[in-house]
């Protein structure tokens, strides 16, 4: 039995799976920030779990952890995790101290592409890319099952690709970046809704024919299309998937960006050859991605 963790800077997710990927026991807790809580979070679930399948936590296969920030995989290392209050800290090898175990560490957005295209390929699916939709922008890769990280970690890291020289100032240090363009921050920054369902707002203040909501909500989806226009351009790959928390809007939001590339495509022979739109699917809601991907840490092949 293998468990997958996915901490979150409120939520921390967490499976244990069958060798053959089936969800035998799942829960949910509450993240501790702070080093000394992100570690005792992970470690409280690990017990957890092993409480459910009445097992040891010794008794588990594998624990592999998705975990926002930069991410060393070889060593488990965690920097400028800021939603966990977290600078630098040697999570895997604390983790494992801790539970006795091999501990496989991996970016979030990392694990959420494994455990989505675990779940979604077929046969004619032998690359994606999952694009996180949150509070900031960036995509993970899968290329024939497996996750593709780039020379130094970088790969994916598009919502720093700045598309607007004029545009807003992006914490990366550049100016008009895709995140601070089509994110629930550049949301948040344009339009002023409140609480958690920020963007639905946004959506039925548009739907009601709130001008500076339609204005807003266009951006947002111009600059997602555009998002999904450079991945397939870059890596060409077969299916982007849109995940993350404004991802929750469901076919409304996969509908929009799907009628601005056709419209892009039909003032472009070249674009339309690529099909863009077909391409776009969204991540299916309610379903533990980044726990199960986090799981395939300790046994995927990388490149």
């Amino acid at each position: 039995m293998r468990v997958g963790i996915d901490i979150g800077g409120t939520k921390t997710a967490a499976v244990a799976l069958t060798r053959g990927g089936e969800i035998v026991h799942q829960l949910r807790l509450p993240t501790v920030r702070g080093a000394e809580g992100v570690v005792d979070t992970a470690a409280a679930a690990v017990a957890e779990l092993a409480r459910l399948a009445a097992i040891e936590p010794g008794e588990f296969t594998s624990i592999g952890v998705g975990i926002p920030g930069q991410v060393e995989p070889d060593t488990g290392r965690v920097t400028h995790a800021v939603n966990l209050a977290v600078d630098d800290l040697d999570f895997g090898t604390q983790l494992s101290a801790r539970l006795g175990l091999l501990v496989r560490v991996e970016n979030d957005v990392n694990a959420a592409a494994l455990g989505v295209y675990q779940l979604l390929a077929d046969e004619s699916t032998h690359s994606m890319a999952y694009l996180n939709l949150g509070t900031g922008l960036a995509a993970g890769l899968v290329l024939d099952g497996a996750l593709w990280r780039g020379s130094r970690g970088a790969a994916g890291e598009i919502g720093h690709i700045p598309i607007d020289p004029n545009g807003p100032p992006c914490p990366c240090g550049q100016r008009g970046c895709i995140e601070v363009l089509a994110s629930g921050s550049a949301v948040a920054r344009q339009w002023p809704g409140t609480g958690p369902r920020h963007v639905q707002q946004l959506f039925e203040a548009a739907e009601r024919g709130d001008g500076l909501a339609i204005e807003v909500r266009q951006g947002l989806v111009n600059n997602i299309a555009a998002a999904v226009r450079i991945l397939v351009l870059t890596i060409d790959v077969d299916t982007v998937v849109l995940g993350g928390g404004i991802s929750s809007l469901g076919e409304q939001l996969r509908s929009s960006v799907g009628e601005v590339l056709d419209e892009w495509s039909a003032a472009s022979p070249f674009l339309a050859s690529l099909d863009l739109s077909a391409r776009v699917r969204l991540a299916p809601p309610d379903y533990p991605s980044a726990a199960v991907g986090a799981a395939q840490v300790g046994i995927a092949e990388t490149v």
